[in-house]
């Protein structure tokens, strides 16, 4: 198995899917496809080349959209799929069906960046305090950080 071999096989497999994949080193391919085809892509991976270690899932607020990478990774090399989601519509679907792992990444997917993830088998908040405000997503470009009043232990009341 080589990268060459790996991207003659998505070709393959995948096709009309496939917006663009790349190879931009030795043992590494990025391969993207449309937020429809995500469930049949990473079923493919893991189904017919024995993809089943999912390194981690990363967010990326790129303005008007936001990019998620579910990364992939076995003996030979990682395989990253990339999906692009509007901002105005921000629905992912889970692929805790195939990847059971996957719930952690995907609540923290969901609680930093605010996207919704159908069918998540469990949503609850993973990271952030339970009194965070609702609405506020830590890792979105238009977060702003809003420091808390300074308390001084035994200073005045």
């Amino acid at each position: 198995m080589n990268d060459q071999f790996l991207i003659d096989k998505a070709r393959e497999n995948l096709k009309e899917k496939i917006v663009e994949i790349t190879n931009p080193a030795r043992r590494r391919i990025f391969l993207e496809v449309g937020i429809d085809d995500l469930l049949a892509s990473v079923s493919w991976l893991k189904n017919d080349l024995g993809f089943t270690h999912l390194s981690t899932i990363s967010g990326v607020d790129l303005g008007e959209t936001f990019e998620v990478i579910y990364h992939f990774a076995n003996n030979y090399c990682c395989l990253n799929i990339r999906v692009k989601i509007p901002r105005d519509n921000p629905l992912l679907p889970s692929i805790c069906e195939l990847i059971p792992g996957a719930i952690l990444y995907e609540r923290e997917i969901k609680e930093m960046f605010g996207l919704t993830v159908q069918n998540i088998p469990d949503g609850r908040p993973l990271l952030l305090p339970d009194d965070w405000p609702a609405g506020n997503y830590p890792l979105r470009k238009d977060w702003k950080y809003e420091r808390p009043p300074e308390v001084i232990p035994g200073g005045e009341k």
